[in-house]
C-alpha cells in the first residue's frame, strides 16, 4: 500500500513538472497564432479564439527570415560535422594511444572545463582578428571545431572498446586511420549521435559569439536577427513569439527524431564510461 502511494505521488510530481515545463511552450505557440493586441489578456489562453498566421508572414517580409534560417542551419550543420570529426579523433587518441604527457594533458583539459566560455571570448576575438576571420563564418566555425566536453565524452566511451579488437585489425594490416574510420566510428555511433545533438542545439541557440564576430547583418543567425527585431518591435508580443517558435522548432524536430539514440548514447556511455 505504501509503495503504491509513493508511486502515485511520484507520477503526480512528474506530471506537474511536465505541465509546468510545457505551459510556456504552449503559450508561446498560442500567442504566435493570436491576432494582434490579444496576447496580453488575462488569464492567458492556451489556444486563441481566432487562429491567424499573419505574424509568421510578417516575419518573412520584415526580417528576411529565410536567409537567417539558412545562415543558422549552415553554421549549425558545419560546426556539428566538423566537431564530430575532431572530437572523435582526439577522444580516440586519448583513450587508446600512449604518448608522453597524455594523462597530464587530459587533466589540464578537464580543469579548463570550469572556466566560463565568456572569459575566453575576448582572447579568442583578439586571436581571430589578425587572421581576418572577423565578420566571416570561419570565425564562428573554427572555435567550435573541438570542445573539451566532446573530447571527454568520446574518450570515456572509446575506453570501452576492447584493445584486442584493435590489435586484431592491426595484425590484419589495417592502418590506424582505417581502424578509426571503419571500426572505431561505427562502435562509437551512439555517443556520436548524442554529441551531435548537443553540438547542433548549442550552435543553433548560440547568441553571444555570432553577435560579437558577425558584424554584417546579412551573416547574422536567427537568434541574433530576432534580438535585433525585438529592439524595433518590443511591444509586438505576437510577432516575437512567432519568431521564437521558428527558432525552437528545428531544434525540437532534431531532438524528437533522434531522442532514442540520444538517450541510448547517454545510458551506454554512463554504464561503460
Amino acid at each position: 500500500m505504501r509503495r503504491a502511494a509513493t508511486a502515485t505521488l511520484l507520477y503526480a510530481a512528474l506530471i506537474a513538472g511536465a505541465a509546468l515545463t510545457l505551459f510556456p511552450l504552449l503559450w508561446m505557440v498560442s500567442v504566435s497564432l493570436t491576432p494582434a493586441t490579444e496576447a496580453n489578456l488575462f488569464p492567458p489562453r492556451l489556444w486563441p479564439h481566432t487562429v491567424t498566421f499573419e505574424h509568421y508572414a510578417d516575419l518573412f517580409t520584415r526580417l528576411n527570415l529565410a536567409r537567417y534560417l539558412g545562415n543558422s542551419a549552415l553554421l549549425a550543420g558545419a560546426v556539428t560535422l566538423i566537431s564530430l570529426l575532431f572530437n572523435s579523433l582526439a577522444g580516440y587518441a586519448f583513450a587508446k594511444f600512449r604518448f608522453a604527457g597524455r594523462d597530464r594533458l587530459f587533466r589540464l583539459l578537464l580543469g579548463a572545463m570550469v572556466i566560463p566560455a565568456q572569459v575566453a571570448m575576448l582572447p579568442l576575438f583578439l586571436l581571430l582578428k589578425p587572421l581576418g576571420l572577423i565578420n566571416t563564418y570561419g570565425g564562428v566555425i573554427i572555435p567550435g571545431m573541438a570542445s573539451i566536453f566532446g573530447i571527454f565524452l568520446i574518450c570515456q566511451y572509446a575506453l570501452s572498446i576492447p584493445d584486442s579488437l584493435l590489435d586484431a585489425a592491426r595484425i590484419d594490416g589495417a592502418s590506424e586511420f582505417r581502424i578509426y574510420w571503419s571500426l572505431v566510428l561505427p562502435l562509437c555511433r551512439p555517443i556520436l549521435v548524442t554529441l551531435a545533438i548537443f553540438t547542433f542545439m548549442g550552435t543553433w541557440n548560440d547568441f553571444m559569439w555570432p553577435l560579437i564576430v558577425l558584424t554584417n547583418s546579412d551573416l547574422h543567425t536567427l537568434p541574433v536577427a530576432l534580438a535585433n527585431l525585438a529592439g524595433e518591435h518590443v511591444q509586438d508580443t505576437e510577432l516575437m513569439m512567432a519568431g521564437s517558435v521558428l527558432t525552437v522548432l528545428p531544434v525540437m524536430v532534431v531532438f524528437l527524431a533522434l531522442q532514442r539514440r540520444y538517450i541510448a548514447g547517454l545510458m551506454t556511455g554512463g554504464v561503460k564510461g
